[in-house]
Parts: C-alpha cells; structure tokens; sequence
C-alpha cells in the first residue's frame, strides 16, 4: 500500500516538514506532486519521531503547504547505469544533458555507495602517468590512491585539471580498460564549456564520463554531484573491471554546498560555520577510491579545491589534508612568475609514492632522483632567503651553484605548458641533467653506484648554456 501525504506542516529553504509521518527512513527518496501538477523529487534528511525534513533537489518555490501531495518510495537515489555512461554528460543528479537521450540500464546503484571491509582492501601499488613531470617525479600519483590538488582563486587549477583527463594513463597495459569520471560543482556556464569543448578537442570524451553541476543548479544538486560520480566510476571499476580515475573541481563549493544546507536544518555551526560532521562527510566520498581483493578494476581520485585567502589551515583543505594520501599545492608566487603549472614542491607529498614506483614499475633510480630534487631545492630556498638579507654577491660558491639549479630547476622542470606530455623516462632524464648542474660533493642523497651511472656536469652545461666561474666548474669536476 502506498501513502500520500496531503499539505505540508512548514517550508524552510530547501526543506519541507512533514507531521504524522509513518515508517519514514533516513536518505529514502520522495516523490512531491505539486498544485500546478509538476513533479519534483527529495530525499529524507532528518527524522524526529514522526515528524520528517525532506531535502527539494529542485527547490521548494511555488509549493503550496496546502495542496502539495508527498509520496514516500521506500529506497534510496539510485543512479542508472550501464557501460553506455562513457562518453555521456550529466547534471549533478545523473540525468543526461547530452540530448542522446536516457540511459538503458543495466544495474542501478545506490549513490552512497556500499560500505568497504577494510580487510578486503588491497595496498596501492603502481603508479599513474599524468605526463606532467613535477607530479610524476615528486609526488607520484598511485592506482587506487587519493591525491588533492590544493589550488586558489584565479589559479589555473581548470588547466591542470583538463591537462590530466587528457594526458593520465595507467603505467601497463594499452589503456583500453582506462577511464575518467569528471565531476564539476559549483562551476560557471563559461567553464563548463571549457571542459566539455577541451575533452572534445583532445579526442578523449569517448573515455570520460561527465557530470556537470553549475552555479545557478540547486545546491542539493551540489550535494549528490560527488556521490553520483563516484557510484558511476565503482560500477565501471567493479562491473567492468575498469581502472577508473575522479577529478572532483570543486570541493570547496561542495562544502559551502554543505554549509547553506546544515544551516537551513538549524544545525550547530562548527569551525567558520561549517557543520561539525565536515570531516566524516568528506570521509565517505574520499574513502570510496581504493583497489579490493579479487577485483580487476580500481578507483583513483583527484580532488581539486580553491583554498579560501590561500590558507591551507581552512577546515576544508585542513580535513581533507587529515583523510588522503599526501597532497599537490599549486604556488601562488610560481603562476605569478609564469610557470605552469605552478606546483609548489615543498609542501606537497604522496604518502604511497614508494612503494609505487622504482624498479618494476617506473625506473631504478626514481627514488634517488626524487630525493635529490627535493633536498636540493629546499636548499635553494634557504640560499634565497639568505640573499635577500646579506645579497647574492656575497653568498658562498655552494650557495651560487644552487641559485643557478633553483632557476633551471623551475624554468625547465616545474615549467612544461599545457601541451608538454612528458614520458616518466623524458622526466627522470631531465631531473638527472638538472642533478648535474651541482657539484658532485653537494648530492648526498644519492647512491654512489647509480651517481656514476647517471651524473654528468659536462652534459648538463652544454644542455643549460651555464656560463660557469673557474671555481664553480672546479667544484663541480671534484672527484670526475
């Protein structure tokens, strides 16, 4: 027997309440028949006793708390889904706005996703080719990984963004079994054509599926974008034994999403009014990439998000910094000088980049080239900061030497366009040259074995046009 509910107790926002409500469940999904005979759709998102809040993806404007007609379906937002899906463009519910029509569905899924056993995950291992050499090199991206991008505004996180879905392919294999699910929320109409016309140009739409949430939908729309697009990319990876990767843009119009919403419940604001379930509801989007046992398929996700002033302390790149693994942040002071893209390497890490690349599955000697470049460039930033107090002209010769491979390091390493589609090989050559620009006696981080395989001063001058000092050159063939 199905029920219908005549007339509505109150409307706030987003939400309607109903009284006397029976055997109601939480996130179940509603039918609401409007006076003028329209239907929308809402799902239930408080219960107190038998009194029940439903979100109205549509808003609730012109509903009549009189005439309006409510029917309760008893199941959750499922997503239709087949491997028809690739290729296709959604809003932020699942509905198609490609105009080729409705998808013929295999399986539908509930966009929460089913719970993980934890002992049935497997430990991420091999890497993903983004072709871009700052991530490849230094924060390597795993299969099965969760690696943010922590960006800010009027930074070029959409190129990046686009730069990935059409240059990222699995390490192995012909990439047959490789898509990409793209979820945008929050994001203008200008930008939503960016990304679809750019996909198309770059030939690579057939392998990506879209879903689409602007600025002027709904912001219960925002709140399902996530979830749709990660239910879509387990179906593909678990159904079809895909190797999936998510780009999420923009997480943090998802969790002002999520702010507007918790206040229109009444709910107790947390830190900046944000709600105090922030962190677990981030949780159980980021927590739905991995590898499991037995399964072919796998799930990779890359969130991008505008940190509010540039402050990686805002709860949103705070929390998720907490939740992934490891972390890419784009520098402000780099796009201003022109590289793209300006990642900052400093701060940024991939916790599982170790046990995903050397031997097997990059090349032997990524792990020394890795280390090198950091330690190197971190020593760069201190010889800046010295020259600014006491001038260039009075640092040291060591000190000199690493000035020199800060500007090389960032104009030819860091720097590549939004073109370059760079090979792992192309990028450890390239970090070896730029190794070379110092003294043999400055790379501790090396073995000694693969230094004198792959150190070469006199290469790396030639290839840099480095005009050098006597000293410095002296410095440098120390021990040749």
């Amino acid at each position: 027997m199905s029920l219908q509910y005549v007339g509505l107790h109150e409307v706030n926002g987003p939400l309607i309440f109903l009284d006397h409500v029976l055997d109601a469940s939480y996130e179940e999904m509603v039918e609401i028949k409007c006076s003028d005979g329209t239907t929308r759709l809402g799902k239930v998102v408080q219960l107190e006793g038998d009194k029940a809040a439903i979100q109205v993806f549509e808003g609730t404007n012109g509903l009549s708390l009189k005439n309006t007609r409510t029917k309760f379906t008893g199941r959750p937002m499922e997503l239709a889904l087949s491997k028809e899906i690739l290729g296709r463009t959604f809003n932020g519910s699942g509905q198609p706005i490609d105009g080729l029509g409705e998808i013929y569905a295999e399986k539908s899924m509930d966009i929460n996703g089913q719970p993980l056993n934890p002992v049935s995950r497997v430990y991420p291992r091999n890497y993903i080719n983004t072709g871009i050499s700052s991530i490849d090199a230094l924060m390597t991206l795993i299969r099965g990984q969760k690696l943010p991008i922590f960006s800010g505004s009027g930074m070029p996180h959409n190129e990046l963004a686009v730069q990935l879905v059409k240059q990222a392919k699995i390490s192995d294999g012909d990439g047959k079994n490789f898509c990409i699910v793209f979820a945008a929320m929050g994001v203008k109409n200008d930008v939503a054509d960016y990304f679809k016309r750019s996909f198309e140009e770059a030939g690579v739409m057939e392998k990506v599926v879209m879903f689409v949430n602007l600025a002027n939908d709904p912001i219960i729309e925002r709140t399902l974008t996530p979830r749709c697009a990660l239910t879509a990319a387990e179906y593909l990876a678990y159904e079809h034994d895909m190797q999936v990767l998510v780009i999420l843009t923009d997480i943090t119009s998802y969790c002002e999403a999520l702010r507007e919403f918790s206040s229109s419940k009444g709910e107790i604001p947390g830190r900046k009014g944000y709600p105090g379930y922030l962190y677990s509801d981030l949780a159980s989007l980021y927590e739905r990439a991995g590898i499991i046992k037995d399964a072919k398929g796998s799930v990779t996700q890359i969130p991008i998000l505008t940190m509010p002033n540039d402050d990686i302390t805002h709860p949103i790149p705070d929390l998720t910094g907490y939740i992934t693994e490891g972390q890419i942040v784009l520098d402000r002071n780099l796009n201003q000088m022109g590289v793209y893209p300006p990642v900052g390497v400093l701060p940024s890490l991939s916790r599982l980049m170790k046990d995903g690349i050397g031997e097997g599955y990059t090349r032997k000697d990524h792990s020394d080239v890795s280390n090198q470049l950091f330690a190197a460039y971190a020593k760069v930033q201190d010889a800046r900061s010295l020259a600014s107090v006491i001038g260039e002209d009075e640092l040291s010769d060591a000190d000199k030497q690493y000035m020199v491979f800060g500007n090389l390091f960032e104009q030819y390493f860091l720097n590549q366009g939004f073109e370059d589609n760079r090979s792992i090989e192309t990028t450890l050559d390239l970090g070896w040259d730029l190794i070379s620009v110092l003294p043999k006696a400055e790379l501790d981080r090396v073995d000694n074995e693969v230094l004198e395989k792959f150190y070469d001063h006199k290469r790396a001058v030639k290839r840099f046009n480095i005009k050098e000092e006597p000293i410095i050159r002296e410095l440098a063939n120390e021990g040749e």
